[in-house]
């Protein structure tokens, strides 16, 4: 990546010959792009010739194309609706330019639409100062807020189809915005005429820099991935790998009090992410936080699979990564239950295991803790989008091309769109037409270290949870039964987010009604990754608490207390009540071999 610019430029008068150094240099670094991207266009084009014509499907792998039809037959049969719609723009339109007239008049006028609170693109004070960027500005929120609209209030769709049209329109909508274009942003024009177009040179270079990273396929890079060292300035609470098998390292980390709590913690990440999100530093790790508490925590740290997995199943991770880790934490500690935790995923799949445990009377766990995980899938937000069979079958096939897994990139390309502004566009405008350097944060390094996923693993959780939800129905199968939810008693507690996209509190309350047993839900400001990472000593956001789980979503709320900060301490006291009395503190190695110092080598695999 290019390196920061300085201020040598901020007052230097546009020079022509500056200017023409700079395109010279555009024009000869955008040759290798140009001929990268032709290259590409010919593989693709000998790659359609050599489709049967049963797979031009691929060619439409997020199958939007059907969608979009139907979307315009039925605004083709609603002409009324479109001349109204069409009206109701032009009056929009009319009375934005009647207040910029009075604006040139030099009288103060309200604006006649404002960004949502959350939108970040119109921020610089051009945007509001200036008389034309102010102009533009409106006119597109006026625009893409009555396209989005006609779009959603189309009739005739199902909701599967509103649902795919509306999130692609929204993905056009964000990337027309005049924030993403030299000429109509008026921070990046600004800088353009005061560097004399040195920030698009720097803005090449990170492009064919994300570009040759992403071996032609564009990887944006969200922030300095040398700065960051797993281990060193990152995942480093103290702690021993005590146990490894194919799928999992189990890491144990240094108690920091003379006393712990009888029964360990034993927690399961998503094993589509790396498990550090919660120890990325020392000041926000929940890892830390816990063992500074007294409790004797394991970690589960998956395997990053590669095509010798790729027949690896849910049974196969419950089995190899659930059952082993607990009997390891057992003979570590001599405990004869744990208290777990299961996060996004690694909820969905703790919570199938819990169903299976107690179809066949295993009670080696006390208790269980879901952060921001699902079990019922019938409101499952806005991934649903992208799943479909038709999809599923596509990714398959792509699966199958990539030799039985699936690049961590396509997962987190996945989780970007669904906050394209944030996680897209915010960065095509920093790092290629300002021709910055994207700041060090530890979070997105985290999102960017992704994982990949094994081929039955992946297509299984999809097709059983997501398509056909029939974990919450009790249709799945693991092992040798068909596991049924509401035959789990054990104390449950459920967090979630409130601004959570990608496990929608909404649905992770239904798991409220399934469970058998004490249930307890709860949510946390922010959303699937800052509503769990809120260490207490940030102050920050707030979070919602009810006892009593009521009879629907809405009762609960009803009755629901609001507190500030973090949710931590509120939950630790509900599982302090199930962590036994204090006991001497176990240290990694008493009671298993130690293999390497945490976090491990599994961590690492890129």
């Amino acid at each position: 990546m290019s390196k920061q610019p300085d201020d040598k430029h901020s007052n230097a008068p546009i020079s022509f010959e500056a200017w023409k150094e700079h395109l010279d240099r555009i024009a000869e670094e955008s040759e290798d792009l140009i001929e990268s991207f032709a290259s590409r266009r010919r593989e693709g084009a000998k790659a359609v010739n050599n489709l049967k014509q049963d797979t031009f499907a691929m060619l439409d792998p997020a199958n939007i194309r059907e969608a979009f039809s139907d979307l315009f037959r039925s605004l083709m049969i609603n002409p009324q609706d479109m001349i109204n719609a069409q009206v109701n723009l032009w009056r929009a339109h009319m009375d934005l330019w009647q207040a910029t007239a009075q604006r040139l008049k030099g009288e103060e006028v309200d604006p006649v639409i404002e960004p949502g609170r959350r939108d970040r693109r119109f921020r610089h004070p051009d945007w509001q100062e200036n008389l034309v960027f102010d102009y533009i500005k409106q006119s597109y929120l006026l625009t893409s807020k009555w396209l989005q609209e006609t779009v959603d209030q189309a009739e005739g769709l199902t909701e599967e189809e509103k649902r795919k049209v509306s999130f692609y329109t929204q993905q056009y909508v964000d990337a027309i915005s005049p924030s993403n274009f030299v000429m109509t942003n008026p921070e990046v024009l600004k800088a353009t005429l005061e560097s004399n177009g040195d920030n698009l040179v720097r803005g090449l270079k990170n492009l064919l820099h994300d570009l040759e990273q992403g071996d032609g396929k564009l990887v944006i890079t969200q922030t300095d991935m040398d700065h960051f060292k797993i281990g060193e300035n990152i995942a480093t609470t103290p702690g021993k790998v005590v146990y490894q098998n194919d799928v999992i390292q189990l890491l144990q980390y240094t108690p920091t009090t003379e006393k712990v709590y009888s029964t360990p913690l034993l927690i399961f990440p998503p094993w589509i992410n790396k498990f550090y999100i919660l120890d990325l530093r020392e000041d926000n790790s929940f890892i830390k936080w816990m063992v500074d508490k007294g409790y004797t925590v394991f970690v589960v740290s998956w395997v990053n699979p590669d095509a010798k997995l790729a027949e690896k199943t849910m049974t196969d991770y419950m089995e190899e990564g659930i059952f082993e880790a607990i009997e390891a934490v057992q003979k570590a500690t001599g405990a004869k239950q744990v208290n777990t935790i299961g996060y996004c995923i690694g909820g969905t799949l703790l919570g199938s295991t819990l169903a299976y445990m107690a179809q066949k009377k295993i009670d080696t766990i006390k208790s269980a803790t879901f952060f921001t995980a699902q079990v019922d899938f019938t409101e499952a937000g806005e991934l649903l989008v992208f799943i479909d069979e038709e999809q599923i079958n596509n990714l398959e096939k792509e699966i199958d091309e990539s030799g039985g897994y699936l690049d961590g990139t396509s997962m987190a390309t996945t989780f970007n769109m669904l906050r394209s502004n944030d996680l897209i566009w915010s960065y095509v405008v920093n790092n290629y037409l300002m021709g910055k350097d994207p700041a060090r944060f530890d979070l997105l390094y985290w999102n960017a270290d992704a994982t990949r996923m094994p081929k039955a693993l992946h297509l299984q959780y999809l097709r059983d949870c997501y398509l056909n939800n029939r974990l919450a129905k009790g249709e799945m199968t693991l092992g040798d039964i068909k596991v049924d939810l509401t035959k789990v008693k054990i104390p449950i507690f459920l967090q979630s987010g409130k601004e959570d996209h990608i496990a929608p509190y909404k649905s992770v309350y239904k798991a409220t009604h399934i469970y058998s047993g004490p249930v307890e839900f709860m949510v946390a400001g922010s959303g699937h990754i800052a509503g769990v990472v809120n260490p207490p000593s940030a102050k920050k956001y707030n979070y919602w608490t009810n006892k009593d789980v009521g009879t629907d979503l809405d009762d609960w709320w009803s009755g629901a207390q609001e507190h500030p900060g973090s949710w931590w301490p509120y939950w630790e006291k509900w599982l302090r009540a199930k962590s036994g009395k204090k006991t001497d503190a176990r240290a990694p190695g008493d009671g298993l071999s130690i293999i390497e110092d945490a976090p491990g080598s599994y961590v690492k695999v890129r």
